[in-house]
């Protein structure tokens, strides 16, 4: 979307926060003639703003309004749903739980999608949690936890509300389930699992935990310069998976340096994904200023 946006309007195209949690797909965007700002008081009146993947709260909306911005949102699909729920939710005298983490872009932007969303981190949180109906009690999910850690919870906000509404459709994000599901069978196979992905990067994060909690070493790396001869002198055979961010060239470039090390190459395929998601309307229907180049956040 932010390649696209450059292609339409021409540098510079101002990105509030991280596009995606990736340094590397950020400076590449940085180069190209995106410019990152925290906040919206950061870009010039009328400039074209893109919205990030992790969504906003309702307030950075107003404030694009009243400063004229053109926006174009990157709010993921499965991010906006979540928004909406919350809405729908709190609009029907709901109080709304986020299973989430504190200070995370997603939650915050859910967060600001209505007053009054309780934020639960934990089973403490949802033990102490204090609302004004317990029979009118709905609960969402940051999408990129792992259903490990969102399960106990929701058990607990079960036990003490009985009435709990939760969402028809699970708000996990199909490609952080996806690849959970794959790395624990990965890691079932193999003597070390390595994830592609940045630090920063929660869905990354958890793909590395997923590996470990099945008794295999893993490994968060952002690059191929991340790579330690150590984790892998005793391994017979390496798994390579990648947060949902991550661009391939990236991880095609780990791949080739484990086959530079002498490692045999060996695809496998644990499900194949077949959704798509259209591109927003403020850059899919203008004709762009030079041709698009294929980017690796074309999914995003």
């Amino acid at each position: 979307m932010v390649e696209r946006a450059l292609a339409v309007f021409g540098p510079p195209v101002y990105v509030r926060r991280a596009i995606v949690h990736n340094a590397y797909v950020v400076q590449r965007l940085a180069t190209a003639g995106a410019v990152f700002v925290n906040e919206l008081d950061e870009v010039p009146t009328g400039a074209v703003v893109v919205l990030s993947a992790h969504g906003v709260a309702a307030s950075v909306r107003e404030q694009a309004r009243a400063r004229e911005l053109r926006v174009v949102d990157a709010t993921c699909p499965l991010v906006a749903k979540v928004h909406q729920e919350v809405r729908r939710f709190s609009g029907l005298g709901y109080d709304v739980v986020l299973i989430g983490q504190a200070g995370h872009d997603e939650v915050i932007g859910t967060v600001g999608q209505a007053p009054g969303v309780h934020l639960v981190e934990r089973l403490t949180d949802a033990s102490s949690l204090r609302v004004v109906d317990p029979d009118r009690v709905a609960c969402v999910t940051q999408t990129t936890l792992s259903q490990s850690d969102v399960a106990p919870v929701i058990d607990q906000l079960r036990q003490r509300f009985p009435c709990l509404v939760e969402p028809t459709a699970a708000d996990i994000c199909y490609a952080t389930r996806n690849r959970q599901a794959a790395v624990t069978w990965l890691a079932r196979n193999v003597d070390v699992v390595l994830v592609v992905g940045d630090p920063s990067s929660s869905n990354s994060r958890h793909l590395r935990d997923a590996a470990v909690a099945t008794g295999t070493p893993g490994y968060l790396i952002a690059s191929r310069a991340d790579l330690r001869d150590e984790w892998l002198e005793r391994a017979d055979t390496v798994g390579v998976s990648a947060g949902a961010s991550t661009p391939e060239d990236l991880v095609a470039d780990v791949v080739r340096q484990l086959c530079r090390d002498g490692a045999f190459l060996q695809h496998e395929i644990f499900l194949e994904e077949r959704v798509s998601f259209s591109l927003a309307r403020e850059v899919a229907r203008e004709r762009p200023r030079m041709p698009a180049t294929r980017g690796d956040l074309a999914h995003a």
